[in-house]
């Protein structure tokens, strides 16, 4: 990998306090544009976005999950809606891939994301019916999208740093 590449992998991190700058509609079509172009298991783009600009929606967002309380700070809320039908087995994982270049494509133009998961699963339902998403598509997952503000003073509860390559990988040579 090149080292500017990894370098913007690396430096990407979970932002959860947000400035109330807007993030232009430009912009998010921009992040958007990133995931849309996400490969999926036989082109099957098992995904649809939902953009939420919403205050009122985004604080009821907010409740739906224990660490979902950063989406009623954000100025947008981009939901993830999944179709595990057409998708088949592989569409979590794609979903996961299109979230994560949408986050890498906030962060090179300077804005900051967190993921949200809706569990346990009466929470993902009632994130669905809020936004008019209906079966067979599901709505697991919200990513917080903004221009970062300065993270409060404290410790946070969330551990930081990488596992090393030797406590990850397993290496089988023929």
């Amino acid at each position: 990998m090149g080292e500017a590449l990894r370098a913007e992998v690396a430096s990407l991190r979970a932002t959860r306090w947000f400035a109330d700058t807007p993030v232009p509609t430009s912009e998010i079509v921009r992040v958007l544009e990133a995931a849309r172009w996400t490969g999926s298991a036989r082109n099957r783009q098992p995904w649809r976005f939902v953009v939420v600009r919403d205050r009122g929606l985004q604080k009821a967002l907010s409740l739906l999950g224990a660490y979902a309380a950063h989406l009623a700070a954000a100025p947008v809320v981009v939901l993830l809606a999944v179709n595990q039908e057409a998708g088949g087995e592989d569409a979590e994982f794609d979903a996961g891939r299109a979230a994560q270049s949408l986050m890498l494509a906030a962060h090179g133009l300077g804005m900051g994301t967190c993921p949200a998961s809706f569990f346990p699963a009466y929470n993902a339902e009632r994130a669905a019916r809020m936004v008019d998403v209906e079966a067979p598509w599901k709505v697991r997952t919200a990513i917080s999208l903004g221009y970062p503000a300065p993270t409060p003073p404290g410790r946070s509860a969330i551990p930081s740093g990488r596992l090393p390559l030797d406590r990850l990988v397993r290496w089988i040579d023929g």
